[in-house]
């Protein structure tokens, strides 16, 4: 893949749970009232990870270390290279989710009621499953350990 990075999405378990985003119901966007993943587009020079961290922070109000992401895969976007990048931390982190101002609210919800939802936005469900399914990540930029 060869093509220019576009953005990145976090799939954040919070315990067993996703921390999963309800689109604006704007007929404007993509998949308005879906439910969605933390991340966006990139925004300069952004490299991938930071991308989808700074997403999460700004949608959700937390700070992930890159340390603490375990898995990454770049997909094609259409638009250019996209990223998929997972974390798992403890579920009391919810209690410190500050929802940002894109968006109707957000939610925990169990993976796989999220894949198989039939309002998930479907490349974002689509990816997550093969994470899911055991699929190795192709971190170029690995997290320190």
């Amino acid at each position: 893949m060869n093509m220019p990075f576009h953005g990145a999405k976090l799939a954040l378990f919070l315990g067993d749970d996703l921390a999963v985003l309800l689109r604006d119901d704007f007929d404007h966007i993509p998949f308005p009232d879906h439910w969605d993943l933390p991340g966006g587009g990139r925004e300069g020079n952004e490299v991938p990870l930071g991308c989808a961290l700074r997403e999460t922070y700004e949608e959700l109000g937390l700070t992930i270390a890159p340390e603490d992401v375990s898995w990454g895969k770049r997909f094609d976007g259409g638009q250019g290279e996209v990223w998929l990048f997972v974390a798992h931390l403890p579920a009391g982190l919810a209690d410190g989710v500050v929802f940002g101002d894109e968006g109707q609210r957000w939610a925990l919800m169990a993976p796989d009621v999220f894949v198989a939802h039939p309002k998930a936005v479907p490349n974002f469900a689509a990816r997550l499953r093969l994470y899911l399914s055991g699929v190795a990540g192709d971190f170029y930029e690995k997290p320190p350990r």
